[in-house]
């Protein structure tokens, strides 16, 4: 079966095979966004880590349609705190079949993890996901720096996409993450969380320079999608 991947914007995808799943659903106040979160119609919810940017509208978007947060424990934790009913917690290395044709891992990403407000709220270890919908397998990093692990994730994994910070500053820039894509032995790369604010300013066609041959580069504008 096909996966559609739709660029949200930012770091948040939406995919929809026999589940409709949105990760890091930070739309409101995104500038390069116009889908609305009451427009969101899922059955789950993946959060990476608790940075605005991230977080975003996950918890009203569960709390309008009844989808599960699936995120790192403390995270999840904090989502229940603030009233979405239904949370799946989990900590990296822990997989999790939800159903026939869906599979969720957590691995390690090199960031921070906290929910800034009034009060600066602790929310675990940031997170990249392997999610295996529908017999395809797609890497999210999350935020984070260049680790030699992605060589073990690359070797553990046939990545038919991956999902890959580009802005630098706070994450990989454009040469690192490329770097990381030779050692995740990826069949496509979808670059992601640039241009959103001037700090992480990017050229795609820098990065897809950098990758050269070595994997398929499909550069999205937010609202573009492509089937895998």
């Amino acid at each position: 079966m096909r996966v559609k991947v739709t660029y949200v914007g930012h770091s948040c995808f939406l995919f929809e095979g026999s589940e409709k799943i949105i990760i890091d659903p930070f739309i409101s106040g995104n500038p390069n966004t116009e889908i609305k979160p009451d427009e969101i119609d899922c059955n789950y919810i993946l959060v990476t880590h608790g940075h605005a940017d991230h977080l975003g509208d996950a918890i009203g978007i569960s709390k309008n349609c009844g989808a599960t947060i699936i995120a790192p424990y403390e995270l999840a934790t904090y989502c229940q705190m603030q009233g979405a009913k239904n949370v799946h917690p989990m900590y990296i290395g822990g997989s999790f079949r939800f159903t026939d044709n869906l599979k969720i891992k957590f691995t390690i990403a090199h960031h921070g993890s906290a929910a800034m407000g009034e009060t600066i709220t602790y929310t675990g270890n940031p997170v990249g996901m392997l999610i295996e919908l529908d017999e395809k397998t797609i890497y999210h990093a999350g935020d984070t720096g260049l680790f030699s692990d992605m060589k073990l994730i690359g070797e553990l994994n046939q990545i038919d996409l991956a999902l890959l910070p580009i802005g630098d500053n706070f994450t990989m820039g454009p040469e690192d993450a490329a770097y990381a894509a030779g050692l995740l032995n990826c069949k496509e790369i979808i670059p992601m969380h640039y241009n959103t604010f001037d700090v992480i300013r990017q050229d795609p066609l820098v990065f897809k320079k950098y990758v050269g041959d070595s994997s398929n580069v499909s550069i999205l504008s937010p609202g573009q999608s492509k089937t895998i």
